[in-house]
């Protein structure tokens, strides 16, 4: 039996799986008719994908997850109805939840090269940087003494700056430059910031939202540094400055494998670049 404090971490990951069923509309939507309840489909959605994860950290029940995601509000996400009405294509809404599964699955899976059901079976199962992390307390931006900025939560948050710029958005209003821990154990604000990182743009990055959606248009510099729509860019927006340009990178091909196994339960192909070995960072 796990304590409450594990299963509350559980909860927190899987819990961001019932948020991508949610915001995605996956093709299960094309059997949804207007009159069935919102949570009817949630639970439907949210059932369908976590049997992706056969090596999940705990069984929690479904009612269990959506009470907890009853308290999320998704502000930073539904700006408008047209990403999701964008998302109903075929192919498009699938490859879509591959790639965010993979975003929100591969520095929390837990998985290892001889894992029972193979290491692309795991998910959701570390909410919090391993192996006594760095402060990333970087200059120009403000740090609290004795606190961390290590990668917590399902896209594993990291540094003060998005720490600071994740708390003062409007739909988290939270100071989690002295709370950064909150990312860790409060699940709404896990959510939120796991949301604000896929959704926002900084500097010359793209969001990865835009990315997804086929949004961005690489500017010329861009393509004069490898820069290309496809799985890659992604993986360039999260972790460009350690696992790009550099060759092959153990991390990269975790990405991909993941990336590989959503899109074939899925049943769609993988597109084009997918990783981001001849791409310069960001």
């Amino acid at each position: 039996m796990l304590d409450a404090v594990a299963e509350s971490t559980c909860l927190v990951a899987l819990g961001m799986l019932g948020v991508v069923a949610k915001i995605t509309a996956i093709d299960s939507m094309d059997a949804v008719t207007d009159r069935q309840p919102e949570e009817a489909v949630l639970k439907m959605l949210l059932k369908s994908s976590l049997e992706i994860f056969t090596r999940r950290c705990l069984n929690i029940a479904m009612d269990s997850i959506l009470t907890m995601l009853s308290s999320l509000q998704l502000d930073l996400l539904m700006v408008s109805a047209q990403p999701v009405m964008l998302l109903r294509e075929r192919g498009k809404s699938r490859r879509s939840l591959a790639k965010q599964l993979v975003s929100f699955v591969i520095v929390i899976d837990g998985g290892w090269d001889t894992a029972p059901g193979g290491p692309y079976a795991w998910g959701y199962y570390f909410v919090e940087e391993q192996n006594n992390p760095p402060a990333y307390c970087d200059a120009g931006w403000p740090c609290a003494s004795n606190k961390k900025y290590n990668g917590r939560g399902p896209i594993q948050l990291s540094h003060n700056y998005n720490y600071k710029q994740a708390g003062d958005h409007g739909a988290i209003r939270r100071d989690l430059i002295n709370n950064p821990e909150l990312v860790a154990t409060d699940a709404t604000i896990s959510f939120k910031t796991a949301i604000w990182f896929w959704m926002t743009p900084q500097g010359n990055k793209p969001s990865s939202h835009d990315v997804i959606l086929g949004r961005w248009t690489p500017s010329d510099a861009d393509r004069a540094a490898g820069r290309v729509p496809g799985y890659g860019a992604i993986t360039n927006i999260i972790n460009g400055g350690i696992e790009c340009v550099h060759g092959p990178h153990p991390s990269s091909g975790d990405r991909i494998g993941f990336y590989k196994r959503y899109c074939d339960i899925l049943g769609i192909n993988y597109g084009g670049n997918l990783n981001c070995r001849d791409q310069k960072p960001f």
